[in-house]
């Protein structure tokens, strides 16, 4: 096989790559537009939980809960690749958690880099769209429970994840009730429960709503990671289908020259006999 040929087959895998890798780019685009109004409803959910616990604190104090020296972080991560360094920055930032904590690990992608890892209590596939969101809650809260004494009702535990080209590590239990807005009401609020039972509402609430504003914004970094990756592919392919086709192009030409001295050589035998 010439050169050329070869030169032309490559071309065309390129070609078929660099469409495969443009559609991904555009599914991305969308799931980050979606994800975008997910985020905004579940963050004001959120406020509207820290607002009212703010306020019902403000007039039923609860006793405070004593964080464990032993905290479990939940990590964040992606379940497909072609992000960039979006786990690399999760895992380095895992590296200022303690040699004495405990990790539930989401995605398969971060699992893989944390194989080794002997903090690793747990692992949880993670989700790959938004409307998948809910069913990983599902399986981490059973990980969670499979963990025993590792997390009590009121122990400490605490989120890692991306959020605005960052990542964060956010505690979830016991609330954070010191960050939520106070409230200055002349009335109590009217309770239908004993103000106990109705302050573990309350953290079930919060904690489902904290969840899954993590994982949203968590997916939404994700997604804009992808597309920084692509849009790099897509370049470097794009440069590089540039100088093979100039290569091809010369090669061509000089069959072509070839050819035409062949022929030219071939006419001036003739003419001799």
């Amino acid at each position: 096989m010439s050169k050329r040929l070869e030169l032309r087959q490559h071309l065309a895998i390129l070609g078929d790559i660099s469409g495969i890798m443009t559609a991904m780019k555009n599914l991305s685009l969308i799931e980050t537009r979606k994800l975008a109004r997910f985020l905004a409803n579940q963050q004001r959910a959120l406020a509207g939980i820290e607002s009212a616990v703010g306020d019902f604190l403000s007039f039923y104090p609860q006793p405070g809960n004593v964080a464990e020296e032993r905290c479990v972080y939940l990590a964040i991560g992606s379940e497909r690749g072609f992000c960039g360094e979006f786990n690399e920055e999760i895992t380095a930032a895992l590296q200022a958690c303690g040699e004495t904590h405990r990790l539930v690990v989401v995605g398969r992608k971060l699992t893989a880099k944390l194989t080794d890892d002997p903090r690793v209590a747990a692992t949880v596939e993670g989700p790959t769209v938004a409307e998948e969101v809910q069913a990983v809650l599902l399986r981490l809260m059973e990980a969670l429970h499979g963990l025993g004494d590792d997390v009590p009702q009121h122990n400490s535990l605490k989120v890692l994840h991306h959020q605005d080209e960052q990542v964060v590590v956010r505690p979830l239990l016991p609330m954070p009730i010191q960050e939520f807005p106070a409230q200055r009401h002349s009335d109590p609020p009217l309770l239908n429960l004993p103000s106990a039972a109705l302050y573990a509402e309350l953290v079930d609430h919060y904690l489902f709503a904290a969840l899954h504003q993590a994982f949203y914004a968590s997916l939404m970094a994700e997604n804009r990671y992808r597309l920084q990756h692509m849009e790099r592919a897509l370049q470097r392919m794009e440069q590089e289908s540039s100088d093979l086709t100039l290569k091809y192009n010369v090669l061509r030409q000089e069959e072509i020259i070839e050819e035409i001295e062949i022929i030219m050589l071939s006419a001036e035998t003739l003419a001799e006999r």
